[in-house]
């Protein structure tokens, strides 16, 4: 009887703003009604944009379509198109909700989940935000386009759109998503003025982006990127830490991709009308990234920060020990030696000298650094070593290490942890589930909502995490034997590296 009363309290005061049932909240578009927990009221596919369908096909995230009556938002919507289809839809712009609040009045600090997923794949679907919500906040799930979907850029798109570009539709449903929560989320008992994003990977790198981009701001207060950052200059032909493309470059491949699948005369009219497996698999497949578009993405990252224009808010970012494991020149075909010439060019001795293979030849960690460290670790201790120079906001940087030590005559010896690892630790869920990962991902779950609650990770019981300082630059590295600040990992390496890059970008020029 106890337990029936509470529940019933804490969803009327959750309703009480809209004067309805319990479970029920009045958002943009109509009346919403979640599912009532004994301590929280979680929402599933409420919808914060018009489906992306027919003519919306590549447009920016239209006005929500309101619908008449209770809708009933207890399951996740379907997952964006990507893969082979199932279980996804065009139909996608959905978010999800979950709230401890008793009250609209209680102004929790909100955290916004952005999924990865290389921007080719991932939804909201995979991720259950209900530990972190009972760790006293407002815990939200957006959804976006990805593949080409998301991300294509065609001069025909770019000539009806009122700001004359194309290409980042999937970063506009994140944007639509952040205003979706500044109208609405007070009434799930959020505080709109302190929202903090977050995001791993290809979610890591938007949200990296949102910081960078004009349209975004005012629209979160701090920022947490979990093997992200995009600080690499724009080319014409991409690799990771170097993936972004001027819009110039963009239009013309998939101008090419759509003559070849479509026919020379294509229309949008036709690319609308066409199934949207079709269209996929036109597109070569259902990859796809934002590019450099001069509206939601300036221009270069990196140059935006040195002049200081970017959303000057805290961050919380960091990487991986072993994202190496998970991306490598060797498992394109080739050496690994080979992968690094193509490549770097006239740096590859340099790297090669400074992240070296074993006596044996073999591509051991020390190696494999190289791919960590160009497609995450650079950027984000750029990111670190830039706003801390230009900016306001605090810097807390981390290196996340937790993995066995591997015996000698294991396949696995010398491995660190891998690209993603870190995620079902800061969702409380870690895969291992031996002691030392509960204990890391209850310090984790605490370092991140600590964070979104002041714009500093450190509380009580939690072992002391520095500011990064750029004359005493120091990680947090994640353990589960103990966390630590300790320096920057490889960073006589990352320097090295920084050479290549202040080499690449003088490139640019060339291929805006």
């Amino acid at each position: 009887m106890k337990r029936l009363l509470f529940m019933l309290a804490a969803a009327l005061c959750l309703g009480a703003c809209a004067g309805q049932v319990p479970g029920q909240v009045k958002v943009t578009g109509g009346t919403v009604e979640g599912t009532v927990l004994e301590d929280m009221t979680v929402y599933k596919g409420i919808p914060f944009a018009a489906p992306p369908v027919g003519g919306l096909r590549w447009k920016a995230p239209q006005p929500v379509v309101p619908w008449e009556g209770v809708l009933e938002c207890r399951d996740f919507a379907p997952n964006p198109m990507q893969g082979n289809g199932e279980g996804c839809s065009e139909d996608c712009l959905y978010l999800n909700v979950w709230t401890p609040a008793q009250s609209p009045k209680e102004k929790l600090p909100v955290m916004v989940w952005i999924y990865g997923g290389g921007f080719a794949g991932g939804a909201t679907s995979y991720y259950d935000g209900a530990l972190l919500a009972r760790k006293g906040v407002v815990l939200v799930s957006v959804a976006y386009r990805v593949g080409k979907l998301g991300f294509l850029s065609l001069p025909e798109l770019s000539a009806e759109d009122p700001h004359g570009v194309s290409g980042n539709y999937g970063l506009l449903d994140q944007i639509a998503g952040l205003k979706w929560v500044q109208d609405n989320i007070a009434r799930f008992g959020g505080d709109p003025d302190n929202v903090t994003i977050f995001g791993e990977s290809a979610g890591g790198i938007s949200v990296s982006m949102l910081c960078a981009s004009p349209l975004a701001k005012g629209l979160f207060r701090r920022a947490i990127s979990q093997s992200g950052g995009s600080f690499g200059p724009f080319q014409h032909r991409t690799n990771p830490g170097e993936n972004m493309q001027s819009i110039k470059y963009a239009e013309q491949d998939n101008r090419a991709w759509a003559q070849a699948a479509f026919g020379e005369g294509y229309t949008l009219e036709q690319l609308r009308a066409a199934d949207v497996k079709s269209v996929m698999g036109g597109f070569g497949g259902s990859g796809g990234w934002p590019i450099v578009d001069g509206y939601v993405i300036p221009d270069d990252q990196y140059k935006l920060y040195e002049a200081g224009k970017y959303n000057d808010v805290d961050v919380l970012i960091g990487y991986n020990s072993d994202e190496g494991l998970s991306f490598g020149f060797a498992s394109r075909g080739g050496s690994h030696e080979d992968g690094v010439r193509a490549r770097y060019e006239d740096h590859a001795d340099a790297l090669l000298a400074a992240y070296p293979v074993e006596p044996d030849g073999k591509v051991g960690k020390t190696a494999r650094d190289l791919t960590r460290d160009a497609a995450f670790g650079w950027q984000t201790w750029t990111w670190a070593r830039l706003q801390e120079r230009t900016g306001k906001g605090r810097v807390w940087l981390y290196y996340f290490d937790q993995h066995p030590d591997y015996p000698a005559d294991s396949p696995r010896f010398g491995q660190g942890s891998p690209h993603g690892q870190d995620v079902a630790y800061v969702f409380g869920n870690p895969e291992e589930v031996q002691p030392t990962d509960m204990t890391l991902s209850g310090w984790m779950m605490d370092y991140w909502t600590n964070f979104a609650r002041t714009g500093d990770p450190n509380g009580a019981g939690l072992p002391a995490w520095p500011r990064f300082r750029n004359d005493d630059p120091q990680t947090m590295v994640l353990t589960g034997s103990g966390c630590h600040a300790a320096p920057v990992p490889s960073e006589a390496a990352l320097k090295v590296l920084d050479g290549y890059f202040a080499w690449r970008r003088g490139q640019e020029e060339g291929i805006r």
